[in-house]
């Protein structure tokens, strides 16, 4: 699962008011829930493009923090879609994850992958046991 912050100064709720709605969009029928933290997340359980299996994404909620968003495609094996002819929908696929992404953060791909990457090294520097 990932988890996705905010550009500084905004928040999920007010990029997103209507997050289930907005996965729905992009995904298709919210068919359950999941726990993750503490926090129930949307499952798309049949998404509309062949290339995901499963779409976990929803808010989690964090004491004295802004809220991020956790996000976990499920996605078919590249050999899945050549048998079934659904390579084409990769493209659309890939589209529609960065295009949500970018909806609900703000953040476009690099920037979220810069996010990313500085925080691996801030956790590389804190020496083990130290929080």
């Amino acid at each position: 699962m990932e988890e996705y912050k905010m550009r500084r100064g905004e928040y999920l709720e007010e990029r997103v008011p209507d997050l289930k709605g907005t996965i729905e969009e992009y995904f298709g029928p919210i068919t359950s829930t999941q726990e993750f933290k503490g926090s129930d997340l949307y499952v798309v359980g049949e998404p509309d493009n062949p290339v995901f299996e499963k779409v976990v994404a929803g808010a989690v909620a964090y004491s004295g923090k802004k809220d991020k968003l956790a996000v976990e495609f499920h996605e078919r094996e590249l050999e899945d879609l050549m048998e079934t002819g659904d390579v084409d929908a990769a493209g659309d696929a890939n589209d529609a994850k960065n295009d949500f992404l970018l909806e609900c953060t703000g953040r476009d791909a690099k920037s979220r992958r810069e996010s990313m990457k500085r925080a691996v090294e801030d956790d590389a520097e804190t020496p083990d046991g130290v929080e």
